[in-house]
């Protein structure tokens, strides 16, 4: 990867589709949520119950006001890492068209109710950190130790390594680095 620009959610395995609609069928019977440009369904460090699964439209991802990624896949499962990590969203979401939902408002229930709707949400999020770290090992091949890369192989061996204790969203750097 080359982009420096947002990581799209949208970067899916082939069967991709076949995961999104199904997880579209499970999500029938949840209420669907229509979004008009600019409003926000999750703010950074806000509550964490809910889960939105995209049905149509666009969504913007930003952490700490930067955009981090975008949202257009239908089927692509929003809010999901904090329920299941239990701790407060860790970045704000908002339409960037007319977008519909469906809403989870008990995700962890969502998520407890059907076996394939887990299994479903561990596909996306185990694609999602292979993307990552395919990033940040081409980083590392592409600028080898160029300042602010130093730090790729620590990262990439503490995501291969995170089995315990239990992951907190954030930053483990300094807050405010000497740039």
């Amino acid at each position: 990867m080359s982009s420096s620009g947002p990581i799209s959610q949208d970067a899916h395995r082939d069967d991709a589709h076949d995961d999104s609609d199904e997880l579209l069928a499970l999500a029938a019977d949840l209420p669907l949520i229509d979004l008009a440009p600019g409003e926000v369904i999750i703010r950074e460090d806000g509550d964490a119950s809910s889960i939105w699964i995209l049905v149509s439209g666009s969504l913007r991802v930003t952490k700490g006001g930067i955009e981090v990624s975008a949202v257009t896949h239908p089927g692509s499962v929003i809010g999901e890492m904090a329920v299941l990590l239990g701790a407060s969203s860790t970045a704000t979401v908002e339409a960037v068209e007319p977008s519909v939902l469906r809403h989870a408002a008990d995700g962890a229930a969502w998520l407890d109710s059907d076996a394939r709707i887990t299994r479903l949400v561990a596909t996306g999020l185990a694609g999602r950190l292979a993307a990552i770290t395919t990033y940040l090992s081409d980083l590392k091949h592409q600028y080898g130790d160029a300042p602010g890369l130093a730090m790729v192989p620590d990262v990439l061996r503490q995501i291969g390594q995170r089995q315990a204790p239990r992951a907190v969203p954030g930053s483990a750097r300094d807050p405010d680095p000497q740039y």
